[in-house]
């Protein structure tokens, strides 16, 4: 009887772990189309590039909003409503970028860098199974460090650091996958709502950051 019951603890968390997992990739997939749809919107309707306070405000807001009602349906609402502002958002960016000679083929590059990075990583995580919740300090002051110099290239024009913003939110984007989908699978995060969150903003910060470098790297910037 006590090999039984750590072996059936065991293999409870597993399930829990599993149906984690898929309700994520679920709700990322359908979230990631909506933000595509409400991207496309903005770019057929032509919509201007958002006001970088207004865009923090939606963001931060619907944040709040989805984290306080992550145990109910309402979470799911604060999700979707979160995910298609941040497409809302990025529709004009894209727009800026296509209007360019290469446009076209920049934004191809970097959905097609993202797909990798982000398949590839969470494969690892999947696979290996291997705790990585020691980079959660490490992310943590990474990302506010990166966010506040993001601000600062971006109010006082300095590219070189707008570059060096760029490529570090990359890594740590890249880093936050990686935490995160391991977070799933060993039981340091139980809430779909905001594991679907904290890997569609990874996903969002690495597909505009490539997008970034990858503009400079071609001599567009």
């Amino acid at each position: 009887m006590e090999h039984i019951e750590p072996l059936v603890h065991s293999q409870a968390q597993t399930l829990a772990a599993n149906r984690l997992i898929r309700n994520t990739y679920t709700l990322l997939a359908l979230t990631l189309t909506f933000s595509v749809v409400t991207a496309g919107a903005a770019i057929l309707f032509k919509l201007e590039v958002f006001n970088t306070w207004i865009t923090l405000l939606g963001y931060f807001g619907l944040l709040f909003l989805t984290t306080k009602f992550r145990n109910s349906g309402m979470g799911i609402v604060c999700v979707f409503a979160l995910t298609g502002f941040m497409g809302l958002t990025l529709g004009p960016i894209l727009s800026l970028y296509l209007d360019t000679p290469n446009g076209s083929q920049l934004v191809m590059q970097a959905l097609g860098a993202t797909a990798v990075i982000f398949f590839s990583l969470s494969a690892y995580a999947l696979v290996t199974r291997k705790d990585f919740s020691f980079m959660a300090g490490f992310l943590f002051v990474g990302i506010l460090v990166a966010f506040f110099a993001g601000l600062a290239a971006l109010f006082f024009g300095m590219s070189t650091l707008s570059l060096a913003v760029s490529a570090a939110f990359v890594l740590l984007a890249s880093g936050l996958i990686l935490y995160q989908t391991s977070a799933m699978v060993n039981g340091g995060e139980t809430n779909y709502i905001m594991a679907t969150v904290t890997l569609y903003v990874s996903i969002y910060n690495l597909f505009v950051s490539l997008l970034h470098l990858l503009r400079a790297f071609s001599g567009d910037d």
